[in-house]
């Protein structure tokens, strides 16, 4: 405020001095203060003894309507002030202290006198006062003996009147230290002073002060179960109760509206819920987008919650399924946390990312399993819609349609909340559901024991503040229709978050089991109750009012959070760089190549570029470069030093001839090599190449070995030879003959060699025949077919011979040497069977041994006699032939080496046995004698024949 002295003697001048500050007082009515002035301003000078003038100072008070009424004018110390007050003291009620809702601080109640005003205490509240029209320029403090003031001075256009002297009976102080208060007003007008007090002019020398009383406000019932909580007034003097917007959902998903109704909706589109039905904040709204969590398309579970504030959109999405990750992003950017913006403010309280704007007081949190919505009455009441229904305190309006109609189940009405999403096509926003969707399980289960916590003794705390029955039946819906997925976990999440809000904390998580356990980082511990912002080094010294509690992972006990956006928990407040590690304050450390050191301040850590000594070296020589490596002892000074290529090198290796090899040698301070040609210490013979001690092939006749003696002239080992030996004896039968392209004769085969009965070798030429020395009936020949030795036996088949068939002394050999003969007797031979052993020919093939073989031979009775009777010849024929027979087989080897079966018949028993006797004609006479003419053949053949074994 501005004060000016007044040094001119000669012009008293009207003074107006500011009204004191009324302090309220503890009071059960309201009171009234009149305020009174008496005399005039004597100025005189600018000292504080009690004769001396005292400087004037002009203030002035607003008033409605951006005018001024009252002019207060105050001197020292000519003016004698009278006050009149009725009643007690004035006061200010106190709202109770409350953790849920908005945070009110509670004023000081003070008292004072007029002649001894002091300064109003100092109170936060969520209201804000706006002088229109008025301007503090400056303020000052004068002293008068021992009375103090405090004026305020608005610059405006003042009209000043000097107050009348109240009547008579009003209470008048005067003195030499008095202080005099006179205001110039319109009759009628009002306005407020500090401390909740109210100033009305009642006339035109007169003011009324009445000060404000707030009487408690009756506690009222929220719809939606929770406490309510005190609102200030606009006044900023007194308070009432509100029911907070509370909007929650969880699970696949169920949803407890702002006014507490319950219900589950398995959507999978993106839906609003909650924007404005009214507009009177730009691009407001939350939304949700949710997408089916199961294999079965069944169920639903939210994926995306959506917050929207003018130019920016939010979007909180959860990294995994079915897990408390949560990525961040604002308009499509992902941001780092915490975020403040535009009027969003974006951070982390324990598992959730919250989002507030302080502007509308609202706050939404989200932890990939559950959300959250709290907005407050006084500014969104009466004026939401969406999934999260409307914010009156009333259930019965909580399933509204965009229309305005009221739904019968809020299951239908979710679907009408649909938004167009680019990325759902198969979602069209405005298409009348065909059915409600289901609720309930289709078969009975039983429910997880999980979900009998909500009702047990862990969460009993609680029940009293918000009831459980309705999370419980989420609980028991989400494990009997996802069995597998834990989602009843989240239902006692968003309880046990519910009942923190209303002030009591649960400890569950160690009560399921490890089910629900939540993991936390290393350096972290888990808590059940921790605080909503946890104390940083940067905050610790704010006094954080709020006595909230929320799960998550916090700092352990003697350690804290460096800062919000550094997540690392430090034991003393020092520093924390880039690389995320603490230091105290006075280290010193290397990071990224820069020297740093921690210290204590506003920079903190301070680094400069880290210097590096070392020579540099020159890499002269053929071959060389430069090369830089990693220091294993600093790794932010390289190492330069000189490496070898020998690609660089002009100098090649020679070819050398054969039995020699490239050797080359590095001189000592040499990159490239030098080369020459030096002997492998082999033979060469040829294109070839041969160890010591191998064999090496020069040509058939001889065997060559490559020996160690090296020839001095050629350097090369020396190649010894021998002739190759040659056999010279042969088996009997053999004869070495010569083989064209080989050193030595081969033993060739020119007889043929037969192995006897006795198992003798008989050796013949061929062509030539010979007897078995024992067995004149075996004959062994040697037949050269095309150019090899056939080597064959061959047997004589002799006819049946009976030695009692012939006349004695008559038995001779035949010219064979093998069969006999002899006269026969004049006695007949009985028909009777033969045995004989034979081998069987057959197809060119020949049983490997002789075989037995049967026949039938003897005499029978033929005859020709004359029948007198019949006048003719009677002819009586007969044979001998067989009676009975069996099949048998023989195994025939072949000339190919191969083998087959042969049936033959063999006689069992003969007999003589009638036959026709006919005279042949000619043709068969010729055939007769044709026929027995080669019967007589074959017998011939067959005693001489000669059968190969």
């Amino acid at each position: 405020l501005t004060g000016t002295p007044s040094s001119a003697p000669s012009t008293p001048k009207s003074t107006t001095t500011p009204l004191p500050p009324v302090t309220p007082t503890s009071t059960t009515s309201p009171p009234s203060t009149t305020t009174t002035v008496t005399g005039s301003p004597t100025p005189t000078s600018t000292t504080s003894s009690t004769s001396s003038p005292t400087p004037t100072y002009t203030t002035t008070l607003p008033t409605p309507g951006n005018s001024l009424a009252c002019v207060v004018v105050c001197s020292h110390p000519v003016v004698a002030l009278k006050t009149t007050t009725s009643g007690p003291t004035p006061s200010v009620s106190t709202p109770p202290t409350t953790t849920a809702g908005t945070e009110i601080s509670t004023p000081t109640t003070t008292s004072a006198t007029a002649s001894t005003p002091t300064t109003p205490p100092t109170s936060t509240r969520f209201v804000s006062t706006t002088t229109s029209g008025t301007t503090p320029t400056e303020s000052f403090t004068t002293t008068s003996g021992t009375t103090s003031s405090s004026f305020i001075t608005i610059n405006a256009t003042t009209i000043s009147t000097t107050f009348k002297t109240l009547p008579p009976g009003s209470t008048t102080t005067s003195g030499p230290t008095a202080t005099s208060t006179a205001v110039t007003t319109t009759g009628g007008d009002s306005w407020m002073l500090c401390n909740c007090t109210k100033v009305i002019c009642i006339e035109d020398n007169i003011v009324q002060v009445i000060p404000i009383i707030c009487n408690p406000p009756p506690k009222p019932t929220c719809a939606n179960g929770l406490s309510p909580v005190p609102v200030m007034d606009e006044d900023g003097c007194c308070w009432h109760w509100e029911c907070d917007c509370y909007c929650t959902g969880w699970g696949d998903p169920h949803y407890m509206t702002f006014d507490g109704l319950y219900y589950s909706y398995q959507g999978n589109c993106t839906y609003v819920l909650v924007e404005e039905i009214n507009k009177k904040v730009d691009n407001f709204g939350v939304y949700i987008d949710n997408y089916h969590c199961d294999s079965r398309d069944v169920v639903s579970c939210p994926r995306t919650l959506i917050v929207r504030h003018e130019t920016q959109e939010v979007r909180l999405t959860t990294a995994e399924p079915n897990t408390l990750k949560v990525e961040v992003t604002v308009n499509n950017q992902f941001v780092a946390l915490p975020y403040r913006k535009f009027g969003v403010s974006i951070y982390e309280s324990g598992i959730n990312r919250v989002v507030e704007i302080p502007e509308l007081k609202m706050n939404v949190t989200y932890n990939g399993l559950s959300f959250s919505i709290r907005l407050p009455y006084h500014l969104f009441g009466n004026n939401t819609q969406g999934q999260c229904g409307t914010c009156n305190n009333n259930t019965a309006d909580d399933c509204m349609l965009p229309n305005g109609n009221i739904a019968e189940n809020c299951e239908t009405m979710a679907d009408h909340w649909q938004v167009v999403d680019p990325s759902k096509p198969q979602c069209s926003p405005g298409l009348v559901p065909t059915g409600s969707p289901s609720t309930t399980p289709t078969q009975p289960c039983k429910e997880s024991s999980i979900c009998e916590l909500l009702l047990g003794s862990v969460f009993k705390p609680c029940h009293a503040f918000v009831q459980p029955e309705k999370y419980y039946a989420a609980c028991v819906f989400d494990s009997c229709v996802l069995p597998n997925l834990d989602l009843e976990c989240s239902s006692l999440q968003i309880y046990a978050a519910t009942c923190a809000d209303q002030g009591v904390c649960i400890d569950w998580r160690k009560h399921t089991n490890g089910v629900c356990s939540h993991e936390c980082p290393p350096g972290k511990e888990y808590r059940a109750c921790g605080p909503i912002k946890e104390i940083t080094c940067k905050s610790r010294g704010q006094n954080d009012t709020s006595t909230k509690q929320v799960e998550g992972c916090f700092c352990p006990n003697g350690t804290m959070l460096y800062d919000s956006g550094v997540d690392v928990c430090v034991k003393t407040c020092g520093c924390v760089g880039v690389d995320m590690i603490p230091r105290e304050f006075g280290e010193k450390f290397t990071v990224d190549c820069q020297d740093c050191i921690c210290l204590e301040g506003e920079h903190g850590i301070v680094c400069e570029p880290h210097v590096c000594e070392q020579k540099k070296v020159t890499c002269d020589g053929e071959g060389f470069y430069e090369v830089t490596e990693v220091n294993p002892k600093d790794s932010c000074c390289p190492l330069f030093t000189c490496k070898c290529n020998t690609s660089l090198c002009t100098a090649k290796a020679p070819k050398c001839s054969l039995g020699f090899e490239v050797h080359s040698y590095i001189p000592s301070g040499q990159c490239c090599p030098v080369y020459q040609c030096v002997p492998k210490g082999v033979c060469v013979h040829g294109s070839a190449e041969f160890l010591p001690n191998s064999s090496v092939f020069v040509d058939k006749c001889q065997n060559c070995l490559c020996t160690n003696d090296v020839n001095v002239s050629t350097q090369l080992n020396i190649i010894s030879c021998e002739r190759v030996p040659c056999n010279t004896y042969c088996q009997p039968g053999y004869e070495i003959k010569p083989v064209k392209g080989e050193c030595c004769g081969k033993c060739v085969q020119t007889k043929c060699i037969i192995h006897t009965a006795d198992n003798s070798e008989l050796i013949l030429s061929p062509g030539d025949f010979k007897n078995d020395p024992h067995n004149n009936c075996t004959i062994y020949s040697c037949v050269d077919v095309h150019n090899q030795l056939i080597a064959s036996t061959s047997e004589i088949t002799c006819p049946a011979f009976n030695e009692d068939s012939c006349k004695p002394g008559t038995i001779s050999f035949l010219p064979n040497g093998c069969c006999r003969t002899c006269a026969p007797l004049d006695s007949q031979t009985p028909c009777s069977v033969r045995h004989r052993k034979d081998f069987i020919a057959y197809n060119g093939c020949r049983s490997v041994d002789r075989v037995d073989l049967t026949e039938c031979e003897g005499t029978c009775g033929t005859f020709s006699l004359y029948s007198a009777e019949a006048n003719s010849m009677d002819h009586s024929c007969s044979c001998c032939r067989e009676t009975r027979t069996t099949e048998k087989y023989v195994v025939l080897r072949c000339p190919g080496g191969h083998s087959v079966s042969h049936k033959y018949i063999y006689v069992e028993s003969c007999s003589c046995q009638d036959t026709e006797c006919k005279r042949p004609e000619s043709n068969e006479l010729q055939s007769t004698k044709e026929s027995d003419k080669a019967s007589t053949l074959n017998r011939v053949k067959r005693a001489i024949s000669l059968t190969s074994k």
